[in-house]
């Protein structure tokens, strides 16, 4: 009964939620049934028993298939063996069943015991079906969507259950496609966490640094600006395709900054062909001449990829409504992504920069010189020699590269 309540007040507050149609529920109203509730201390005395009953009356009124018939249509039906209908809908005729006993007669034969001397049939109403999961009951309540997004209906019909006063032991949860769809959204999140770490590994190995990696992973945040502005654009929603659209994102937006960031190194080297020849550059003068020299590259790539997006992004084919929102997520995170990388890239490449020259001379810590004892009073010259001592000789230069 409380369960029945409690799916009620929740079938109710889910009808009100826009969007949500086609409610339904596992437990439906309950059908007239006859209880048979029997004496225990009675039936134990005449030698009957609760399993005697059950198995006598089961092939009774239920019927025991014994054979199967082959029809005219080729098709086998069973013949199931049980009382005609006109001697098992009324309780008096239910009622003068008999049942064996374990007792015998002086024969030998089991006494027949009548059901209504050993239990009482009461008319009632019983569950039309009974639903369990983990050894627990449940009600189920399915819906359909129209007109607005799973996870938006989802969302308000958690909101919904979460102001039910659930008594202790009971409890709602998600199965179907919203359960599904949260799964997903957990491997895809796992799935961009990998991403992530494999890509600074991979740039770390290849820049032999741990700081340069950084700066080229901050074009990544930059693409959520061009994403959700695309989303909203075409009116499209934040789904498992547009998830992994974001995906593809993380491998296409630092292809932009690893060809400024490498120019940039190269160019402090004196290893690409400058104004100057091969000289080496300052920091700032190689980021601007790195910007300068990958501009047509990357306005190349990052055109080619947002033309090769555009059929799937604006629904060019059968079924491309699903797939729709992955095309549009690139597209606008790789335009905002290679306009900003040219300006926040080479900013927090200066700053991490400054950063790791600062670890590096912490970490070899100040010159040997700086903190050397006061000179011992200088020796008189050897007589005879012409040479000065070894107090009065110049010590050697002692050098330190950083």
């Amino acid at each position: 009964d409380e369960l029945r309540r409690l799916s009620r007040e929740a079938g109710a507050r889910m009808a009100a939620i826009p969007g949500l149609t086609d409610l339904d529920s596992s437990m439906k109203d309950d059908r007239p049934t006859i209880e048979v509730r029997i004496r225990r201390e009675l039936a134990s005395d005449l030698g009957v028993g609760v399993a005697q009953i059950g198995n006598a009356l089961r092939p009774l009124l239920a019927g025991d298939a014994i054979s199967s018939w082959r029809a005219l249509d080729d098709e086998n039906y069973d013949v199931r063996v049980r009382l005609p209908k006109d001697a098992r809908t009324g309780m008096a005729d239910l009622s003068a069943l008999m049942i064996a006993s374990s007792h015998a007669n002086a024969d030998g034969s089991p006494k027949m015991v009548p059901l209504r001397q050993i239990a009482e049939l009461v008319p009632t109403t019983g569950a039309n079906q009974i639903s369990r999961r983990d050894l627990n009951r449940e009600v189920e309540l399915t819906a359909n969507v129209a007109g607005r997004s799973a996870g938006e209906v989802a969302r308000d019909i958690k909101a919904a259950l979460d102001g039910v006063n659930w008594p202790a032991g009971y409890k709602y949860r998600f199965g179907g496609s919203t359960k599904s769809m949260n799964e997903s959204f957990g491997y895809a999140v796992s799935a961009l966490a990998l991403a992530v770490i494999f890509i600074y590994m991979i740039l770390a190995s290849q820049f032999a640094s741990f700081f340069q990696p950084i700066a080229i992973m901050t074009s990544l945040p930059l693409t959520l600006a061009g994403v959700f502005a695309a989303l909203l654009l075409f009116g499209s929603t934040l789904n498992m395709f547009s998830i992994i659209g974001f995906i593809m994102l993380m491998g296409l937006v630092t292809k932009n900054a690893i060809l400024l960031v490498d120019f940039a190194n190269q160019a402090r080297q004196g290893h690409v062909d400058g104004a100057c020849g091969r000289e080496p550059l300052s920091r700032e003068a190689a980021l601007v001449e790195a910007a300068r020299v990958r501009l047509r590259p990357i306005l190349m790539t990052t055109l080619a990829m947002i033309f090769g997006m555009v059929p799937l992004a604006f629904s060019l084919g059968e079924g491309a409504e699903q797939r729709a929102p992955m095309g549009q997520t690139v597209i606008g995170g790789i335009i905002t992504s290679s306009i900003l990388t040219l300006v926040v890239v080479p900013v927090i490449y200066t700053y991490l920069d400054d950063f790791g020259a600062w670890l590096r001379r912490l970490w070899q810590g100040k010159p040997r010189n700086a903190s050397a004892a006061p000179a011992a009073p200088a020796a008189p010259a050897q007589a005879g020699t012409g040479r000065p001592s070894a107090a009065e000789r110049p010590a050697p230069v002692e050098a330190s590269a950083e």
